[in-house]
């Protein structure tokens, strides 16, 4: 069995004296129950503030991170060399001068591209079947001077005249809105700030509707706003009075109505807005419904409907007429199939499209309207992904699809739903070089603890030695539903091309193998979904794959959650761990509902304030609270200062905690964007930078710098 702490002694030698952090004993009294946090003082009192303004941040706290920052930059300083050549790499890998395929609409059609030595993307028009490109929006001149710069994208009007941008110059995840003149490239006066990111025009491309963020990061109202007038005048359309849904506002392809898309993990309800009369009220769909979830699409004088309605575990699709869409008048049109997860849907003119997965792989399914016949697209190899793009347009017989695997780059493809005929518009390229007959992609199923099978996704070299001597970088996620696909990444090939297998565990949690596989790892299973990924290590141990003392887990958000987890479970099972902006200290974040996720998280992990048998739960595998004396393997944590999800407190208070507590094992690094959030850096060659941080880290624990 791996023995993390000797080996770590062996590769991490003459460190500086790490930081400590001061305690500060804060006691927690919930349900008969008294917990101590020494490290509470390191949230800061004002972190709505400084999510805005970074520069107001606790002197004493910022001293701590750059502290921490400092140590981590000691311990891994011998792998500077290898960062640079991995990022190298990396880069070489991506077309620098990279342009998509534009999508048809109208006039015109739309797309992006990538400058040489550009970080932003720039948006871009040309006439509708060609010609000369018009550049409507460039990320690279808009981030200039900024440390940290998103874009959300740009919308355009019906007309094509006008479009609405944004961008956040924070990593805060607040956007600010502008409109931008199409055609002369001048943005107007209109400026609209602490927004979710975008806007849906009106037909009249006079106004617009967005949703608002509040004091706690909350998208908690919609307002209309009216070309030319300032934002304080703006009409509120709908609040939003429950903090545990999530509000989204979206538009209609045939700019016939206005969605206000409510939700949070497991409950949905939808109003909708005539566009005939923008200032009337929006009509409710169906009443929310605890755990009944629906999504629409607008098909004509009918909406589809996609629900989980009257026991439909697995999706169904329904139709309502657009005069009367209440659940009343829903009628059957895809029947709920047991095993067959239907996760989108689409609707034009003459077709029903929907992406669907069984037994843990995708496929696109098209149904005529007209006379119900159905076919599918799908493909033979082991393990792959598909995205469904859609069209821009409702009058089409022409959708667009994107393909790839482990070992195969993206493919883009147009497709006809009539003739079914299928046109290659695009392979990824790879400018250094890629044959993937020099690689293998397979997918193998792990026994768990309770007799089911986790799928876990492998790329490799072929000529990899499958023998226990192979290094391996085992990724997992597994909550909200969300599926790991098995797709194409350039970056992983650096892993693979210094004898590492990469694999993904599609543990529970996630919907890989149906809605069924999503609850079983939450809520009071959510203890499936840490044993899942152990037991995917321990598959490809007994296999012959990989050996303990080489398996380096990773995973980032609710994933890094899950690294947390396992660290207490099974540290030496490990030889490091990666841990990406961790949401680690879940007891105390479930508990504090003035945090921006907390609310809308309850029917994901629990509501620890209103029940003791869910404070419970929580308490049993937080991995904060359950640090103790163990053999742990190298932890890398990174986090980022104005991230709104996992809040930067969270992974610092974590590794000043595994410090204390077994101070022998190790060590523990933390890196902090000080200049970032959630996803980390904003520049597509800054993240490759993060990325070889990681890689190089990796690298080094497994031995083989």
């Amino acid at each position: 069995m791996n023995n993390p702490v000797a080996r770590s002694r062996a590769l991490f030698q003459n460190l500086p004296t790490p930081p400590k952090a001061d305690k500060r004993p804060v006691n927690d009294s919930r349900h008969g129950i008294t917990r101590t946090d020494d490290y509470g003082w390191l949230r800061a009192d004002n972190w709505q503030a400084m999510f805005k303004d970074p520069s107001i941040l606790d002197p004493a706290i910022r001293a701590h991170l750059e502290a921490e920052n400092a140590y981590m930059e000691a311990a891994l300083g011998d792998t500077a060399d290898l960062q640079k050549t991995l990022f190298a790499e990396m880069k070489g890998r991506i077309k620098e001068d990279d342009s998509s395929v534009p999508m048809k609409d109208g006039p015109f059609a739309y797309g992006t591209l990538y400058v040489t030595g550009g970080e932003q993307a720039h948006y871009f028009r040309t006439p509708r079947d060609g010609g000369e490109r018009q550049v409507l929006l460039n990320g690279d001149r808009e981030a200039e001077g900024k440390d940290y710069f998103r874009l959300s994208g740009i919308d355009h009007c019906s007309d094509h005249s006008l479009g609405i941008w944004g961008y956040d110059d924070k990593g805060s995840e607040y956007f600010t809105l502008r409109v931008r003149n199409l055609e002369t490239g001048e943005d107007l006066p209109d400026v609209i700030e602490n927004t979710a990111g975008g806007g849906v025009w009106a037909p009249d491309g006079r106004s617009f509707f967005y949703t608002l963020q509040d004091e706690n990061h909350r998208p908690s109202k919609v307002f209309h706003h009216l070309l030319g007038q300032p934002q304080s005048a703006d009409r509120l359309v709908y609040e939003e009075k429950d903090p545990g849904f999530f509000m989204g506002v979206g538009g209609s392809l045939l700019d016939d109505v206005i969605y206000i898309d409510i939700h949070d993990h497991e409950t949905s309800e939808y109003r909708i807005l005539s566009t005939t009369d923008l200032t009337a009220e929006p009509l409710l769909v169906a009443e929310r419904e605890e755990g009944v979830e629906y999504s629409m699409t607008e098909g004509g004088e009918i909406f589809y409907i996609l629900t989980n309605d009257g026991g439909a575990k697995d999706f169904k699709i329904m139709a309502a007429p657009v005069a009367a869409p209440g659940k009343e008048n829903w009628v059957e049109v895809v029947a709920h199939e047991p095993g067959r997860l239907i996760l989108s849907h689409a609707a034009y003119a003459r077709h029903l499209v929907w992406l669907e997965r069984r037994e843990g792989l995708p496929r696109i399914v098209i149904m005529d309207r007209a006379s119900g016949e159905q076919h599918a697209i799908a493909f033979a190899e082991e393990a792959y992904s598909l995205g469904l793009q859609g069209a821009a347009e409702y009058d089409t017989d022409v959708i667009r699809f994107s393909y790839s695997s482990m070992t195969t780059p993206s493919q883009l493809f147009d497709y006809n739903m009539a003739t079914r005929e299928r046109v290659l518009l695009k392979t990824q390229e790879v400018p250094s070089g890629h044959n993937p007959d020099d690689y293998v992609t397979r997918r193998v199923m792990a026994p768990a603890h309770d007799g089911e099978l986790v799928p876990v996704s492998l790329l490799y070299r072929k000529d990899t030695r499958l023998d226990g001597s192979a290094p391996c970088l085992l990724y997992g996620y597994g909550a909200y539903g969300i599926t790991i696909p098995a797709s194409f990444s350039t970056n992983t090939l650096s892993l693979a091309d210094r004898g590492f297998i990469y694999a993904i565990a599609h543990i529970r949690g996630g919907k890989d193998k149906g809605f069924a596989w999503y609850e079983d790892g939450k809520m009071e299973h959510k203890e499936n979904t840490f044993r899942d990924f152990i037991a995917a290590a321990d598959h490809l141990v007994k296999e012959g794959f990989t050996s303990y003392d080489n398996i380096i887990a990773e995973g980032g958000s609710a994933g890094g959650m899950l690294m947390g987890a396992i660290a207490n479970m099974a540290p030496e099972k490990f030889a490091g761990i990666i841990a990406a902006v961790p949401f680690v200290d879940v007891l105390n974040t479930m508990l504090d509902d003035t945090l921006p996720l907390t609310p809308p998280e309850w029917p994901e992990w629990g509501n620890p304030l209103d029940s003791e048998e869910e404070y419970r739960w929580i308490a049993a595998y937080s991995p904060y609270d359950n640090v103790a004396d163990r053999p742990y393997p190298p932890i890398f944590a990174i986090s980022g200062l104005t991230d709104p999800r996992v809040t930067y407190w969270e992974p610092t208070k974590w590794i000043a905690r595994l410090r204390d507590t077994a101070p022998e094992a190790g060590p523990y690094l933390l890196k902090t964007n000080m200049a970032a959030g959630h996803g980390g850096k904003s520049g597509r060659f800054q993240r490759l930078e993060e990325i070889a941080f990681e890689y190089a880290f990796a690298i080094k624990v497994a031995g083989k710098m």
